[in-house]
């Protein structure tokens, strides 16, 4: 997640990066070393996902001795930076860690090993695409925020209403802010559904019942993955102003900018490279796009499952796409485990 989307689970980022651990066993190590390969599971669907299908693909196909352990942004990187553990972080939001993480990469304390999100988070202003079907003229923030009759508060149908962030959570400063620079104040109200659950629940069902809606979201979700919505047009993307628009100790007024797009990598532990560069290799090519990852996350959503179901199901309905990332005698391998 950005340093917005993704900093509304940061303050909750545990205190160690491997406070509790699953340990998977080995089997004939390809692996090319017998160190344990750690791998952190995040706190967010996408990137816990992640990391139990890669921790499948290294100890089934790879024959690595793996260990899931878990993770966040902060505690995670740190624990890399000064003790090469975890050796592997799946999918690493750096924004929030840029001045430590560029130094461990100078220093080769940590590499990157690709991308984990291929063409980037997504964080913004949404409506649903049957709304703009139906008003192809609503293609930035401009022309929604003109039209607040197009997408009615339902406590107060004079205005419209725009679903923002809950309270505590970085992005509703963020949205705060373009509230308040765009001056939406007097035609529409900036709406907080109170948890992340039902900021969910209310986007559902609008879409479920085809109502209009105006909403804040970021991914790869499966919020995203399940229903078609339309990103806003919000300019360019201006750091500086972001900045302090999320800053509440900055004295500057509001104004308007896009939100960045974060950088999301597969960072690791130095080490890697040298003593296990077929993992270094495998790691360097499995990025996917947003759209993917929204698309495994809907299994886990729709069917309740934890990170390690739905790993397994992409594992078992995904071949054409995990198959690429391995050579073939590791993918037979990791197929006859699914079998």
């Amino acid at each position: 997640m950005t340093s917005s989307g993704k900093g509304l689970l940061i303050g909750a980022a545990l205190a160690g990066a491997a406070l509790f651990s699953t340990p998977v066993l080995a089997q004939d190590n390809a692996c090319g070393t017998d160190r344990t390969i750690d791998i952190a599971e995040m706190t967010w669907p996408s990137a816990a996902a992640l990391a139990r299908i890669h921790a499948v693909i290294l100890e089934k196909g790879f024959g690595c001795k793996v260990e899931v352990v878990a993770g966040d942004t902060v505690p995670t990187a740190s624990s890399m930076l000064s003790r090469g553990r975890p050796a592997v972080a799946p999918e690493l939001w750096t924004s929030v860690i840029k001045a430590s993480w560029d130094e461990g990469l100078q220093s080769g304390k940590v590499v990157e090993l690709g991308d984990a999100i291929t063409d980037g988070t997504v964080e913004g202003w949404f409506i649903p695409h049957y709304v703009q079907e139906a008003h192809p003229e609503l293609k930035r923030a401009e022309d929604v925020i003109a039209r607040p009759d197009l997408f009615p508060d339902p406590e107060e149908s004079s205005k419209g209403r725009l679903y923002s962030c809950p309270p505590g959570w970085a992005c509703e400063l963020s949205t705060t802010a373009l509230f308040k620079a765009f001056d939406m104040g007097k035609t529409w109200n900036l709406f907080s559904a109170g948890s992340g659950g039902a900021l969910d629940a209310s986007i559902a069902r609008a879409f479920l019942r085809k109502e209009p809606i105006l909403f804040y979201y970021w991914g790869p979700t499966a919020i995203l993955g399940k229903f078609d919505a339309v990103q806003l047009d919000l300019g360019e993307a201006k750091p500086e102003i972001y900045a302090c628009n999320t800053d509440p100790d900055c004295t500057n007024p509001p104004a308007v900018t896009a939100y960045p797009s974060s950088p999301a990598v597969v960072g690791a532990a130095g080490w890697i490279k040298q003593d296990a560069p077929a993992i270094a290799d495998y790691f360097s090519k499995v990025g996917l796009t947003n759209a993917r990852i929204s698309e495994l996350l809907v299994y886990g959503d729709e069917n309740k499952a934890d990170a390690a179901a739905t790993a397994l199901n992409f594992l078992k309905t995904k071949p054409d796409i995990w198959k690429k990332w391995v050579p073939s005698d590791v993918a037979e391998k990791v197929q006859a485990s699914l079998d």
